[in-house]
C-alpha cells in the first residue's frame, strides 16, 4: 500500500465511541461512530442483535445519550457544527425526533432520570449560565442560575437529585459541587480549598442511594471521595499507585472501577467499598479512552496504543463490537522521553519513522486544551507524518494533566510562554540526541496547541522551519470578545481576570503582539463557524501577516472547532501533508 493511501485508510476505517447502555435495560447502547463518513449517534440492541443509525447530518452530530430505561436516545441539534443549537430525542427503535421545548444556547451538561426527568444546561452570550428541569407534560424550570460557568454533572436515578459543577467563586478551572432537589433547593455543598477543584462524576446506580461519587485533589492530584450530600459523609478513597485517577460504579454500587492514567499510559482497579480491598485488572499495555461497569460485573474499555489502532474490548475475553469495513493500519510504537524543563520533568512521547536512523525532520504536534495530555493512543494525524518520513514529537507540557495538580495548575501570570519554555527544552534535548534536524523543525497544533504554535513561531522565530496552526487563538482579547461564555469564564481564571481586568497579561500571551517577528511559512487551518476561537481574530491576524508579505496560506471549512466529517479531516491532513513537504525537505 502507497504511502497516501495508508494514512488515508487509518481516517476511513470504520470507528466507534464505547457503547453506553441504559441503567434498566442493559441490552439497549447507544454509540458515536464514523461508519457512514461522518460520527453520527447509533443504536444497539444487544438482545436482538440489531443496530440502526440514529442521527445523519452533514456535519455530523457531537452529542449522544440514552435515557436510564431505554425508552429514549438523546442528541445535540446545532447549525454546522457552530455548537449552538438544543436537544432533541427520538425512541430507542426509531421514529420522529422530538425537540426540547428550550431557548437554543450553548450545551452545558445533560442528565436524564428513570422518571423520565430532564436536567439540561445551557449557556447563551449575555445571560450567564442556566440549569433546567424538564418534565414530561409541563413547562421547563429554571432551577439554577448564575453568570460563571456552570453545568449539570449528575442525576440521581429517581431524579430526585441534581448535582451540578459551578464556579461562583470565580475559578472556571476549579469548580465547586453543589446539588439540588428538583425545586432548586441545595441539599449539599462541596468545595475545597482555592486551587482545588471538585468534579462530579455519577451518584450510585442504585434506587434511593443518594452517595454521589466525585473527585477531588486535596493530595495534589485528582482521587476519588464517596460523598452523601444530605449528611455530608464523605469517603475519601486513597490509592497508593501513582499517576491521575477517575471512577466509576459497579451496578450494585458495592464496588467503584478506578481508572489511573500514568505518564500516558491507562491501568484498571476494582475497588471494593466495604473491605477496601483492591483488584487489578489485566489489560494490554496502552490507553483506554473510556471503560464501563457491566451488570454481570465484567468491564468493557475502549483502547488503543500508538501502534495498534482502537477496539472495544471486554475483560471477559472478547471483542464487544466490530463495525465491519476495512481495518486501520498499525503504526509505530511510541517512546518515552523524559526532559529536565525549567518548571520540572517533562514528559514526552516521541514516534520514530520505522526506516532511517535521524537525524530526522520533526513535527513537534502540541495538544490543545490547555489541561489536555498526549498519550500512547493511537492516532491517524501522527501515523500520517511517520509515514512520511517526520519523527513526531509531543510535549506534556505545564499545563497539562496527568500529571498532578501543581503540573495542571502551572500556567499562571506568564501563560502561553511557560509551555514554551517546556517545548524549547524537549527540543534541545531532542536535537542534541541526533533524533531532530534542527533545521527541518515544524511546530504545529490544535485549538490550544494551534495557539502555541502561533505564538511559538513569533516568540521562537529562529527554531522553526513551518507552522501549522490548526482553530488557533491569535489574540486574547478579540478572542474573548467572541467566544462561548464558558469559555470566557475560563479565561478570566486562567489570566487573572477579564481584558478589562488584565489588559497587560491579555496581550502579553497575545500571538498577535508578536506577529511581526514570525519568520516561518504558515498554514492555518480555521472553522468558519467555530464558537471556541472565532475566525474573526484569526482574519485580523492574517491581515498583519498579508501586510508585511509574510508566506502564509489559509484553508478555511465549512465547520466549527474541528470537523465531523471523514473526507473533510483528510483533506486537511492533506492539505497539512503538502505544507510540509513545499517547505521542509524530508528523506522519502
Amino acid at each position: 500500500m502507497k504511502a497516501e493511501e495508508r494514512w488515508q485508510a487509518r481516517f476511513r476505517a470504520p470507528r466507534a465511541t464505547l457503547p453506553v447502555w441504559a441503567g434498566q435495560a442493559p441490552s439497549r447502547s447507544v454509540y458515536r461512530s464514523n461508519a457512514s463518513g461522518a460520527w453520527e449517534v447509533y443504536a444497539w440492541d444487544r438482545a436482538g442483535g440489531s443496530t440502526r443509525q440514529a442521527t445523519s447530518r452533514p456535519k455530523g452530530t457531537s452529542h449522544g445519550a440514552i435515557d436510564p430505561t431505554g425508552q429514549w436516545i438523546w442528541w445535540f441539534d446545532d447549525t454546522d457544527g457552530d455548537e449552538w443549537g438544543r436537544w432533541m430525542r427520538q425512541p430507542f427503535y426509531g421514529g420522529p425526533d422530538q425537540p426540547i421545548d428550550l431557548a437554543p444556547g450553548f450545551p452545558a451538561g445533560l442528565g436524564l432520570s428513570a422518571t423520565g426527568d430532564a436536567v439540561i444546561g445551557m449557556a447563551r452570550p449575555g445571560q450567564g449560565f442556566t440549569i433546567h428541569l424538564v418534565r414530561p407534560g409541563e413547562p421547563a424550570r429554571t432551577i439554577y442560575e448564575h453568570t460563571e460557568a456552570a453545568a449539570v454533572s449528575a442525576v440521581s436515578l429517581d431524579g430526585s437529585l441534581i448535582a451540578i459543577s459551578h464556579s461562583e467563586r470565580g475559578d472556571a478551572r476549579h469548580p465547586g459541587l453543589r446539588v439540588l432537589r428538583r425545586n432548586g433547593d441545595v441539599v449539599g455543598d462541596l468545595h475545597d480549598e482555592p486551587g482545588k477543584g471538585v468534579i462530579g462524576l455519577r451518584f450510585a446506580p442504585v434506587s434511593g442511594d443518594r452517595r454521589l461519587l466525585t473527585l477531588h485533589e486535596r493530595r495534589g492530584r485528582r482521587e476519588p471521595l464517596v460523598w452523601d450530600p444530605e449528611t455530608g459523609d464523605q469517603r475519601e478513597i486513597w490509592l497508593r499507585d501513582p499517576g491521575e485517577i477517575t471512577a466509576d460504579w459497579y451496578d450494585d454500587g458495592r464496588s467503584l472501577l478506578v481508572v489511573r492514567g500514568n505518564r500516558g499510559r491507562t491501568y484498571l482497579t476494582r475497588y471494593d467499598l466495604p473491605g477496601g480491598g483492591l483488584f487489578p485488572i489485566e489489560t494490554q499495555h496502552g490507553v483506554i479512552d473510556a471503560a464501563a461497569p457491566r451488570p454481570d460485573g465484567s468491564v468493557e474499555y475502549s483502547w488503543s496504543s500508538g501502534a495498534h489502532p482502537p477496539l472495544i474490548r471486554s475483560t471477559s475475553g472478547h471483542v464487544v463490537m466490530n463495525h465491519g469495513g476495512p481495518t486501520s493500519p498499525p503504526s509505530v510504537p511510541v517512546e518515552d522521553v523524559d526532559v529536565e524543563g525549567p518548571g520540572g520533568r517533562i514528559h514526552a512521547l516521541v514516534s520514530r519513522p520505522e526506516r532511517g536512523s535521524g537525524p530526522f525532520p520533526t513535527v513537534f504536534m502540541l495538544h490543545g486544551g490547555p489541561t489536555a495530555q498526549d498519550d500512547d493512543s493511537f492516532v491517524p494525524q501522527v501515523a500520517a507524518w511517520v509515514d512520511l518520513g517526520f519523527a513526531v514529537v509531543r510535549v506534556n507540557y505545564r499545563g497539562s494533566t496527568g500529571y498532578g495538580s501543581a503540573w495542571r495548575n502551572a500556567l499562571h501570570g506568564d501563560v502561553g510562554h511557560i509551555e514554551l519554555a517546556d517545548v524549547a527544552a524537549v527540543r534541545d534535548t531532542m536535537v542534541d540526541r541526533g533524533v531532530c534536524d534542527p533545521d527541518r523543525l515544524v511546530l504545529s497544533g490544535a485549538s490550544w496547541g494551534g495557539y502555541l504554535t502561533l505564538l511559538g513561531l513569533g516568540t521562537q522565530p529562529k527554531m522553526w522551519a513551518a507552522g501549522i496552526a490548526t482553530v488557533p487563538i491569535a489574540d486574547h482579547v478579540a478572542a474573548y470578545r467572541e467566544e462561548t461564555e464558558a469559555l470566557r469564564s475560563y479565561h478570566r481564571a486562567l489570566l487573572g481576570g477579564s481584558p478589562e481586568e488584565q489588559p497587560e497579561r491579555y496581550v502579553n500571551s497575545s500571538p498577535i503582539t508578536y506577529v511581526d517577528q514570525v519568520e516561518a511559512p504558515l498554514l492555518i487551518l480555521a472553522g468558519e463557524n467555530d464558537p471556541r476561537c472565532p475566525i474573526g481574530q484569526i482574519e485580523t491576524y492574517v491581515a498583519r501577516l498579508a501586510e508585511r508579505d509574510h508566506e502564509h496560506r489559509v484553508y478555511r471549512y465549512d465547520a466549527g472547532h474541528g470537523s465531523l466529517v471523514i473526507s473533510e479531516r483528510i483533506a486537511q491532513m492533506s492539505a497539512q501533508l503538502d505544507f510540509a513537504r513545499k517547505h521542509v525537505k524530508t528523506d522519502i
